[in-house]
């Protein structure tokens, strides 16, 4: 027979009150020991806590399954925190198929778990509600918090404003800080009406003043942008931010970051504000990483590191940021931060094109009709995307598949189809102007109609287009539409062009410089035309500034570098340069020449150099 005095000493509510005593004095492994009887016993309060032992690994090894199971167990006896815990274990995720109800042995109570059977946790959104909802009936205050969250925050088909609203306002009732939060966000991006915007911004501070991280990062912006009414606080959002930001928030930790960086409601510190920066887009910021990318490119004091900002602009493109994929594209096309990669620069403004990014459609096709090889499925999906675009009635969209149809990127060229598409976007955009009026003008895919080709491409012209200029003034020097000829205009056309950086104006005007034409001749200017072409590659500039060199035009005569620039024309394929290098006749004469002419004098000849060759194609 059990002594009575013996029994009262060791009842289920002194084994419980003397585990808790053991588990505040740190002996956490014997407070397991105890909770465990009792677990198996069937009290609740102990199957709770031996969940909790098995979540936290404290007086055993940590197991997620078991620390579910007894959580469970303990839900199920009506245990408001176990609920509410097991409603946070549902949503977070569990191990794949996942069984609750398992029975568990007393061996199992101080057992692990192997990682793989663990490795696959799925959110299981149902039953965080269920559970959720029995502690928020209940009365559990946090517990109404979170399916307030469930509402808002899970999937599509569970979700209920008006329920979350519900809940977040019984939640922030009881005094749940994250009740508060919630309400507070959803009355601010929800109400028209300034007295809500008010109680909004009185709930996320009061969370916030608890320490409420994402309550913090709100009150930031609150204050930041005087939500609710109130003043633009720089200072104060500042501080909020950087509460945020200290709690783990990284959008914080990058608004944080921007306002130290610009020195907005606090002093500038670069150190500070590339550390939280960099923070930020270690935790998914894709803004933060864009933003180190400028950072390092723009180079504030001892900042400037291209590679570094390479890498940034990487990370940002790689997690979606539109902007920074094509400025990263960029860099690898000018060879910023490393050498130049075209491939590179191409992949990138098709990830960029790909996710919506409009002028990077436009970007990819610049390279791909410049040479860059790229697979036939991305040309053929750059074209649909420019179609559909086209289709809309966007006008620069149907410039760009005109482009494409041309000069035949996702399918064969139709020439016919581009001169449509060119027409149909001409009156909205100069570079179709001019594809249009050249694609008349030379009897492309339309009629040949010279007139009203170059009535369009003067158009373009008017607007600045380098190519049209020039264009257009060649057939003002060279009379072929109806005889028209107009030097002077063709002048100040190519002068138009070279300033926008067409290379073959730079030569034109060289050519009209020196002579033979309805201008002032004049072959000192007409050296340095040739000259700034020549550097830039272009081979007749070459060749005429060989020859300017050799005979004295335009300057003193340069033997040496004259040669030079003949070989440069020649190696290029130049039959006239390679010509005139070989001819031994040439060269003894401008040697004489040289030797023997008065300083400051140059050879009188006639009109020299060639106008510009065929324009090229103009760019998407």
């Amino acid at each position: 027979m059990k002594n009575p005095v013996f029994s009262l000493f060791n009842s289920p509510e002194r084994k419980f009150k003397r585990a808790l005593r053991l588990q505040e004095e740190g002996d956490v492994v014997k407070a397991f020991s105890l909770f465990a009887e009792l677990a198996r016993e069937g009290d609740a309060g102990a199957a709770y806590l031996v969940g909790q032992g098995y979540l936290t690994g404290k007086g055993t090894a940590p197991s997620l399954e078991e620390g579910a199971r007894w959580t469970y167990r303990a839900a199920e006896a009506g245990h408001l925190e176990a609920s509410f815990t097991l409603a946070t274990l549902y949503a977070m995720g569990l191990p794949q198929g996942f069984d609750p109800t398992a029975s568990v042995s007393q061996s199992e109570l101080h057992s692990t778990f192997s990682e793989d059977k663990i490795a696959r946790q799925e959110p299981d959104f149902e039953q965080a509600l269920y559970w959720a909802q029995k502690g928020a009936e209940a009365g559990h205050g946090e517990a109404q918090a979170l399916l307030g969250h469930i509402y808002i925050h899970g999937p599509k088909a569970l979700q209920d404003i008006e329920q979350a609203r519900k809940w977040y306002a019984a939640s922030a009732q009881k005094g749940s800080l994250q009740g508060c939060l919630g309400l507070g966000l959803i009355l601010l991006q929800d109400t028209e009406e300034d007295s809500q915007r008010v109680q909004a911004v009185q709930l996320l501070q009061k969370a916030a003043e608890g320490g409420v991280s994402l309550a913090c990062a709100a009150m930031g912006w609150v204050c930041e942008y005087g939500i609710g009414g109130g003043e633009i606080e720089y200072p104060r959002a500042a501080d909020f931010y950087r509460q945020a930001a200290e709690g783990g928030i990284p959008s914080a930790q990058a608004r944080y970051g921007v306002m130290l960086l610009k020195g907005v409601g606090l002093e500038a510190n670069y150190i500070q504000a590339e550390s939280w920066l960099r923070r930020a887009a270690y935790g998914g910021d894709s803004e933060a990483a864009a933003l180190l990318g400028d950072l390092y490119i723009r180079g504030e004091q001892f900042l400037h590191k291209p590679a570094e900002a390479i890498r940034w602009y990487q990370f940002a493109a790689e997690h979606d940021h539109l902007p920074a994929a094509r400025v990263l594209a960029v860099l690898y096309l000018l060879g910023t931060g490393g050498p130049k990669d075209p491939q590179k620069a191409a992949y990138w403004f098709n990830m960029a094109a790909t996710r919506g990014d409009r002028q990077a459609d436009a970007d990819l096709g610049n390279l791909i009709l410049s040479g860059v090889v790229r697979p036939d499925d991305e040309q053929i999906s750059l074209q649909k995307r420019l179609h559909q675009q086209a289709e809309a009635g966007d006008v620069l969209g149907a410039f760009n598949l005109g482009v494409c149809l041309a000069q035949g990127i996702g399918s064969t060229p139709d020439i016919t189809e581009a001169v449509r598409w060119f027409e149909l976007a001409r009156d909205g955009v100069v570079n179709a102007q001019y594809w249009y009026g050249r694609m008349v003008f030379e009897g492309r895919g339309v009629p040949a109609d010279p007139v009203t080709g170059m009535t369009w491409m003067a158009k373009a012209a008017e607007s600045g287009m380098p190519e049209a200029c020039a264009s257009v003034a060649q057939l003002l020097v060279t009379g072929q539409v109806d005889g028209r000829q107009d030097h002077p205009r063709a002048l100040a056309l190519y002068h138009q062009a070279a300033d926008g950086g067409s290379v073959d104006a730079l030569f034109s005007l060289g050519a009209m410089y020196g002579g033979g034409h309805d201008v002032p001749e004049d072959r000192v200017r007409a050296r340095a035309y040739f000259e700034k072409a020549a550097q830039q590659g272009h081979v007749l500039g070459q060749l005429m500034l060989g020859r300017y060199l050799l005979e004295g035009i335009g300057g003193d005569a340069q033997l040496e570098e004259g040669r030079l620039w003949l070989q440069r024309a020649a190696e290029q394929g130049d039959e006239k340069a390679h010509a005139l290098l070989n001819d031994t006749v040439y060269l003894a004469e401008v040697t004489a020449s040289s030797v023997n002419a008065v300083p400051g004098e140059a050879l009188a000849t006639g009109g020299e150099g060639h106008l510009s060759e065929p324009q090229k194609d103009g760019e998407m």
